[in-house]
């Protein structure tokens, strides 16, 4: 089982790599690659069109302005895609998650929060969606959620 992270520039990658770590932590197979609806658009076809007979059970795209390629490749891919707003300089990602999140109806795009939170949200959204068939995934998604809760914790203690 294979994750591709996608993304339409490699400026987009500081934001990107966040799903990426967290793929990581997390043991997940995956790959990453620049994939551009619009300088691209045949590569971005070619992706779309054979990522299930290469392996890829989920999708991270991640795209600013515009935003096309998480929907694109949703278009064209019965593939599950996490689509993942960058943030951009003009309107600060806002025109990212709205082209991301208004898909019409039967192309769904599963859309995070703008950013690297966002980033690392969809990398943690693919291991909960892959935890579906493989059970180790499962205690590491426990391990991961217990530790969210100690550092609230230990941030308690410091206020004391």
């Amino acid at each position: 089982m294979t994750v591709a992270v996608i993304m339409g520039s490699s400026s987009d990658w500081d934001t990107m790599k966040e799903a990426v770590a967290m793929l990581e932590a997390f043991g997940i197979e995956h790959e990453a690659s620049v994939v551009s609806a619009h300088r691209t658009p045949l590569l971005m076809v070619d992706f779309a069109k054979s990522a299930r007979e290469k392996g890829i059970d989920i999708i991270i795209a991640g795209a600013g302005g515009a935003a096309h390629l998480p929907g694109m490749v949703a278009s064209m891919t019965s593939v599950p895609v996490i689509g993942v707003p960058i943030e951009s300089k003009a309107l600060k990602g806002m025109d990212s998650l709205l082209s991301i999140v208004q898909m019409p109806g039967g192309i769904p795009v599963a859309t995070t929060a703008i950013g690297k939170a966002g980033a690392k949200n969809a990398g943690i959204l693919a291991a909960r969606m892959m935890s579906l068939k493989d059970e180790t995934l499962i205690q590491k998604l426990d391990d991961y959620e217990a530790s969210l809760v100690k550092k609230v914790e230990a941030m308690q203690s410091d206020l004391k």
